[in-house]
């Protein structure tokens, strides 16, 4: 059998590429094929102490025909029973390095060579987990080129070469494993030097989209760059939030920029909150996460919260003296609830907005109380005239 012309991939690629891990030893299984073995091996060592025992005294009784004759029938019985034994033993063994997966101590020469090489080829695409397959096809006398025709033709290969599928039906050219792979490594190169969270586009499943539509590497750079800018054009405050409030720095940005929809389920909520968060801070007012997360929730935009914190910042200062006249306090939640969620309660019995209505109705009481007072002395001053 002919050995496989070496496609190999760069070491540069290889270190970048997130491959599928191949196929998993069955270890309930390797563990019984062990215990067979064991066992055979154990049978063999007992037949050999019985045959060195019979030739031993076979060899005592001299020149009784009688008893000479007996131990050479034992002896014959044993070792009839030893090769089968043999042959068991081997069978095991072999159950062992195929339950294993040590697939080229089952061949020899030329195959060995052919499969080894075959192994090494895809076990560079990700795909180690047809190492079986690889084996078998030798064992039945396929050669190199066809092994690895045939091979294309696996779920597993179509599964990790999906991008090729696509483009197949779309007219385009099919593409080789090792440019498959080297645009593989060249996008993510592209997303790893805009500083993209880890998780986000960094499989080869992530790719197979963007192979499909034939999108080129540099086209990909075109829209980081893109996002990018994007993320230096969001104002200081939405930043300071979101930093804040979830560690979240500018590469985060980058990819809810790039791609909202994919980035949804971890930024979209920080990223509103965040946008009411620098509404916040830019009114000197703090963010607190799980109440900006709240109002994120239903649905307070950015507008919104700008409107809200302009009107509470301009009367918050006010609000805290009221609070303290009539001996209680008014938070920045408190405030925020005041308009944000005007029936929810602060822990007590009233709402943010019942409380805010009770102070102020307080102090135009108490400012009306004392302006009638004032006018009722004049009042009195002027009747003793």
């Amino acid at each position: 059998m002919t050995t496989p012309v070496e496609q190999t991939v760069p070491d540069e690629f290889q270190d970048e590429l997130d491959l599928p891990a191949p196929g998993q030893v069955d270890q309930a299984a390797l563990t019984k094929a062990k215990s067979d073995l064991a066992k055979q091996q154990s049978s063999l060592r007992t037949q050999n102490a019985a045959i060195a025992s019979y030739k031993k005294k076979m060899k005592a009784a001299g020149k009784d025909r009688t008893k000479v004759k007996w131990y050479e029938a034992q002896i014959a019985r044993l070792e009839k029973g030893r090769a089968a034994t043999q042959t068991k033993l081997d069978a095991a063994q072999n159950k062992v390095y195929e339950t294993g997966g040590e697939y080229d101590k089952l061949l020899s020469g030329e195959n060995r060579d052919a499969f080894l090489a075959l192994k090494s080829l895809f076990g560079q695409y990700g795909l180690g987990s047809l190492a079986g397959k690889i084996y078998d096809y030798v064992k039945q006398g396929y050669g190199a080129d066809t092994i690895g025709l045939l091979l294309q033709d696996t779920k597993e290969y179509k599964t990790r070469f999906a991008g090729n599928e696509a483009r197949a039906k779309a007219g385009l050219a099919v593409l080789n494993p090792a440019d498959y792979l080297a645009t593989e490594a060249a996008y993510r190169q592209v997303l790893s030097s805009a500083g993209l969270p880890k998780g986000f586009y960094d499989n080869p499943a992530d790719f197979t989209r963007w192979i499909a539509d034939d999108v080129s590497p540099t086209e990909i750079k075109g829209r980081v760059d893109m996002a990018v800018a994007a993320t230096g054009q969001a104002n200081p405050q939405y930043k300071q939030a979101l930093w804040q409030m979830y560690g979240i720095n500018e590469s985060d940005l980058t990819a809810y920029f790039l791609d909202r929809k994919r980035a949804e389920p971890i930024l979209k909520k920080q990223a509103a909150a965040g946008a009411i968060g620098a509404a916040a801070i830019r009114r000197g007012f703090g963010a607190n996460v799980l109440d900006l997360e709240s109002y994120a929730t239903l649905g307070i935009t950015a507008d919104q919260a700008e409107q809200a914190y302009a009107q509470i910042s301009e009367g918050f200062e006010s609000m805290l003296g009221i609070a303290g006249r009539y001996g209680t306090t008014w938070t920045q939640r408190e405030a925020e609830q005041e308009l944000f969620t005007p029936g929810a309660t602060t822990g007590g019995k009233e709402s943010a907005s019942e409380k805010g209505k009770r102070l102020k109705s307080q102090e135009r009481a108490q400012f009306a109380g004392s302006r009638g007072s004032s006018i009722q002395g004049l009042n009195a001053g002027y009747s003793q005239t």
